[in-house]
């Protein structure tokens, strides 16, 4: 259907939306809400969305072809998804990411303790890709930690926060930062290179401002707090530098520009071999056989549904936990259902219409950044979610960028800058929801702290006010 859809009409299933994930998030399921009622509420959305389109004219055909089109968009990203759920199992039965924690929580001291925090976070993130699983494991051992130094718990808090949105923000294997490229139509890598020059000095800066802030508190404690876990760490896995060549494997892959598919499947592997090779022990030990086909099967469960190490602490109890693939289903049926929606909006005229109401408002690039921005938390806002953050505005303005001759990587940075890292700043979005339950500090009392998430966005309409790196298309489209 060629025919605009008025505005009015556009904004019925956005309405919908809003107010029955209202509903679901603040009324009924609160943090829960991402285990199928949203899907749920998406899907139906789309519905709302399909049935106004029809009584306008839209056909069945292009309506669904509509919405396997938007679906086909984020097949890369889907399959990386599934990928990383292996991924993360192999690391943690390997005993990488344990190494990780172990190591960085070997340099905490009182002085330099809430920036130590937001690194330690930002190189677990970075290397796992989810800001949830950081904070629900070394966040709330963080977290203990600053509580018996003394620390402000807001703080510590806002330091865990902005450390994991750091790391996975920039992580080939975060979701979001692989749906960010997949919506703007740019590759996974150029998305990540060309956030570096906000990303960076957000973080840096948001550094100093931790480092001010720690040494303004004057904490008593003893960071032999952390000794236990440290024991339990060596008593359970066979810690060795040696094994940060596995990390350092897909690291070097992916500046050889390998694809992320193979690189991220590569790691599993190599992860499986790093466990046979440092950990075998606790693998005979966890299959109660020296048998290789039992010690086959706990490998593959690492891989596709669970592994679940034995732990005294109780932060290791949560922490040494993995879903492996099956982990990452929710995830993908979260963005299959937006998907539904945001390809009924687009087959029914809807998104045209939001899109050509807002990009009224921008006249120049810098208006065009700025109003991606304002939509990106205005849906954080009002739909309570981040992936909604990022494809909605990026099926609206994908087309407004190209002709202002503008590369996707603009849109798809401005996306993440606004999209991923405001959401947790909100007390009713799931992912403040979230932090907020996990960390047991209320998003209010940490939201001043988590200083990277609201620089990040600053950070963004700076570069975009001054012009500085906002790469063009070679041959630029002309507007229409």
């Amino acid at each position: 259907m060629d025919q605009k859809a008025p505005l009015g009409l556009a904004l019925i299933p956005i309405l919908f939306l809003i107010s029955l994930l209202a509903i679901n998030v603040l009324g009924v399921f609160g943090d829960s809400a991402l285990d199928g009622s949203n899907q749920m509420i998406l899907i139906l959305s789309g519905a709302v969305a399909g049935l106004i389109g029809i009584l306008r004219g839209t056909s069945f055909d292009d309506l669904i072809e509509g919405i396997a089109h938007s679906i086909k968009s984020t097949t890369g990203a889907l399959i990386i998804l599934l990928l990383i759920g292996s991924l993360a199992g192999a690391w943690m039965i390997s005993g990488v990411i344990p190494a990780m924690i172990y190591y960085g929580l070997k340099i905490l001291s009182p002085g330099i303790f809430l920036p130590a925090t937001a690194i330690i976070c930002a190189l677990i993130s970075l290397a796992t890709g989810s800001s949830w699983g950081t904070s629900a494991t070394v966040g709330i051992a963080l977290i203990g930690i600053g509580q018996a130094l003394g620390m402000n718990e807001a703080m510590v808090a806002g330091a865990v926060v902005s450390g994991a949105y750091f790391g996975d923000k920039l992580s080939p294997l975060s979701d979001t930062t692989n749906l960010a490229p997949a919506m703007a139509g740019t590759d996974l890598f150029t998305h990540i290179k060309y956030m570096l020059y906000t990303t960076i000095p957000s973080f840096v800066i948001a550094l100093i401002a931790f480092a001010i802030m720690g040494f303004m508190q004057d904490g008593q404690g003893s960071i032999a707090e952390i000794d236990p876990l440290l024991l339990e760490l060596e008593q359970t896995f066979n810690l060795s530098p040696w094994l940060f060549l596995v990390p350092a494997l897909v690291i070097f892959l992916i500046v050889r520009k390998m694809p992320a598919l193979p690189a991220i499947l590569i790691g599993a592997l190599a992860g499986l071999l790093a466990a046979l090779i440092f950990q075998y022990d606790l693998l005979v030990s966890l299959a109660d056989s020296n048998s290789a086909k039992e010690i086959y099967k706990i490998l593959m469960n690492a891989l596709t549904v669970d592994v679940s190490i034995p732990a005294q602490h109780s932060i290791l109890v949560e922490l040494l936990n993995s879903s492996g693939m099956a982990g990452m289903l929710n995830t993908v049926w979260l963005i299959i259902a937006a998907m539904i929606f945001g390809g009924a909006m687009e087959a029914c005229g809807f998104l045209q219409s939001l899109s050509a109401a807002l990009l009224r408002l921008a006249k120049g690039v810098f208006s065009l950044i700025a109003t991606t921005f304002a939509t990106s938390f205005v849906v954080n806002f009002t739909a309570s979610d981040q992936y909604l953050a990022i494809v909605i505005p990026g099926r609206m303005y994908a087309d407004a960028y190209k002709k202002q001759g503008l590369a996707p990587e603009n849109l798809s940075r401005t996306l993440e800058d606004s999209g991923t890292v405001t959401s947790v700043l909100i007390p009713w979005n799931t992912c403040g929801a979230y932090q907020s339950g996990v960390l047991g500090v209320d998003t209010a009392a940490y939201a001043p702290y988590a200083v990277f998430n609201y620089l990040s966005p600053i950070m963004t309409l700076i570069v975009a006010g001054v012009g500085y790196k906002i790469r063009c298309l070679v041959a630029p489209k002309e507007a229409a």
